[in-house]
């Protein structure tokens, strides 16, 4: 499921969902709905329940932004959220609800909204975000939309007149994102990329440093470090904003 604007979506990452008989790739949750999965195989949606608030973080450099999972912050050489937990982070934050905790490198805090810390030598705020702000993500620092031209094995991906061309399992990670088209568990990436495998402690450490990776990769060339998350729940997005395009040439 993802959040988008104020309504609550279920996206297929295999085939398609039929909703009254229609197929279709996706569908926003309405109470009384009939959602076949698979033959044979339905959910009925009993209520739709969603808070009016989420919470966030901001700081100095750092816009409004939610908590989704576990988040690392780093403070240089611009404050920045990155999805997971990294070694090297100036502060990690996770939790649910409105009880979250953050770990700095000398102690552990527990943080409400209204809360503040100080991380890598500046202050940052635990706030709560109306529900039609978090959804979209925050723009971080001005740039410019995105194009991505994905062919399996490579991922170009062109931001005014730069260009970063991506390969082997970096390439492969957002392809296999752009062929499912939604959010995807990192199991099912995994299993695309390295093939089937009854040891998920085996797949998940070398799944979590591609992901790393990729993120070092994207940071470095100065392209937001974002467009690939991976939320405390397991699944992988490719997170695409307003004005970005993606070419799909698999």
């Amino acid at each position: 499921m993802s959040l988008r604007g104020e309504a609550l979506k279920l996206l297929a990452l295999r085939g398609r969902l039929r909703v009254d008989g229609v197929a279709t790739a996706s569908v926003v949750l309405a109470a009384g709905q009939v959602i076949e999965l698979a033959p044979g195989v339905s959910l009925t949606v009993l209520d739709v329940v969603l808070p009016e608030t989420v919470v966030g973080l901001e700081g100095d450099g750092l816009p409004r932004q939610p908590i989704d999972g576990v988040r690392s912050l780093f403070v240089r050489p611009r404050p920045r959220l990155d999805a997971g937990a990294i070694v090297g982070a100036d502060a990690v934050i996770w939790g649910e609800d409105e009880r979250f905790r953050v770990r700095l490198a000398d102690r552990e805090l527990e943080v409400a909204p209204g809360d503040g810390f100080e991380a890598g030598g500046q202050r940052f705020r635990v706030v709560d975000i109306p529900l039609r702000e978090a959804s979209v993500p925050s723009t971080l620092g001005a740039n410019a939309p995105l194009r991505l031209v994905a062919s399996f094995d490579t991922v170009q991906i062109h931001q005014d007149e730069f260009s970063l061309v991506l390969g082997g399992i970096a390439a492969r990670l957002i392809s296999e994102l752009i062929a499912l088209g939604g959010p995807a568990a990192w199991n099912v990436l995994a299993a695309e990329i390295w093939g089937p495998s009854e040891d998920e402690q085996d797949l998940r450490p070398r799944f979590d440093m591609a992901m790393n990776r990729l993120r070092r990769r994207l940071r470095e060339a100065g392209i937001r470090d974002d467009l690939v998350v991976l939320t405390g729940t397991g699944q992988a997005e490719l997170v695409l904003r307003p004005g970005d395009q993606v070419e799909d040439r698999l």
